[in-house]
């Protein structure tokens, strides 16, 4: 008797891992921003002058946990809110001539919504998606996720300025 594998279709099939568009180095490379207030580590997702979805690892080592609370580490509601601004910003920076002369002001959050608490050991999911954008301001809509959960979203206004004496 020959010997057969049989594959069941309920079997799960290995899924491949997103593909990283950015790492923090590229990052890094377009946001200003550095410790401790980059709160994006990686782009897996980019469709330019679209959408883009970016993840930050939320660690027992943010400093905002020492005060945010004692005995109870959540996330603050406008750090989620920044880092959904920041990979909004990544978004922008990254075909805006003359980024290094720019910096991006955050200017407005309409229709914040926090659903759940973010802890240490989650991912955050952020997905962002322009709304609108004329010249120089804009509007960008978003969620962030933990586990495919909804914790958080909202619209995110922004305004490209010069950069102070360049």
């Amino acid at each position: 008797m020959a010997d057969r594998t049989v594959t069941h279709e309920t079997e799960k099939q290995p899924q491949a891992e997103p593909k990283m568009v950015y790492g923090i180095t590229d990052i890094m490379k377009l946001l200003p921003h550095r410790y401790p207030m980059l709160m994006v580590d990686r782009i897996v997702e980019l469709e330019p002058e679209k959408r883009i979805v970016g993840l930050k690892n939320v660690t027992i080592n943010e400093e905002f946990f020492q005060g945010h609370f004692p005995g109870v580490p959540v996330m603050p509601g406008v750090l989620i809110v920044e880092a959904m601004a920041q990979v909004a910003g990544v978004l922008i920076y990254r075909d805006l001539a003359d980024r290094e002369k720019k910096l991006i002001y955050f200017t407005g959050i309409d229709n914040a919504r926090f659903r759940r608490p973010v802890v240490p050991g989650d991912q955050l999911r952020i997905e962002m998606e322009f709304l609108n954008r004329r010249n120089n301001f804009g509007k960008t809509v978003g969620r962030a996720t933990v586990d495919g959960k909804l914790v958080a979203d909202a619209i995110v206004a922004f305004a490209i300025i010069d950069r102070p004496g360049t």
